[in-house]
């Protein structure tokens, strides 16, 4: 187990090595496990990329992210010219829906609204904008509409998790409520946590995944 001196070397030379990163821009803190991260980035796609970056890292239990967004002169734009270019992006992404999504902008924060049948087309709607330029941040309301029952998600769930990585699965419990599926158990790293929590949500139907597994590593 990394002592958390070693670990905040790791997440700085893991934030130095990715190039999406100005790594000088940010402040690593650790304390039992639990990385916080501090500082001004340039853009929302970079903030993206810094916590991408530190999930990547073995050891790290728990991340508290403290980064504000403060666009270069560059990278500044109006509200409505967000609006109608983040509206093009999602309107040309194939694995959307025609008007399903709406977009609103204030202050080059991005708020998305709608209702669509899968997480992954959430998720695909939240990935057309994040990265376009003046976005300072982003929020999605999209609705997923539930359309199966609660026993065919929690099979299909388990039967991807061990299908997935069948040494974790067997420390996974699903617990399902309606659209809403809770994950309980233990794992050796955020990545694995994560990975788990991304085959939950590929389930159909699924509206909202309660992540409850703990980093034990």
């Amino acid at each position: 187990m990394k002592t958390d001196m070693q670990l905040k070397a790791d997440v700085t030379a893991e934030l130095a090595w990715e190039p999406a990163v100005n790594s000088a821009s940010v402040g690593v803190l650790v304390n039992d496990g639990v990385v916080t991260l501090t500082g001004h980035l340039s853009s929302f796609a970079e903030k993206i990329a810094v916590e991408k970056a530190v999930h990547r890292v073995a050891g790290v239990r728990g991340l508290a992210i403290e980064l504000d967004v403060k666009l270069v002169a560059a990278h500044h734009r109006s509200d409505s010219e967000i609006a109608s270019i983040a509206a093009s992006a999602l309107r040309w992404s194939v694995l959307l829906p025609p008007d399903h999504v709406k977009v609103e902008v204030e202050k080059g924060w991005v708020t998305l609204t709608g209702e669509v049948d899968w997480t992954y087309q959430s998720g695909t709607a939240e990935k057309c904008v994040r990265d376009l330029v003046g976005v300072r941040g982003l929020s999605n309301n999209i609705v997923v509409k539930p359309t199966v029952s609660t026993r065919d998600i929690a099979a299909e769930i388990s039967a991807a998790l061990e299908r997935q990585a069948e040494r974790e699965a067997r420390h996974i419990q699903v617990k399902v409520e309606g659209s809403v599926v809770t994950l309980h158990g233990k794992v050796n790293s955020l990545v694995e946590r994560e990975a788990a929590a991304g085959a939950a949500f590929a389930a159909r139907g699924v509206t909202r995944i309660v992540n409850k597994l703990e980093v034990t590593a």
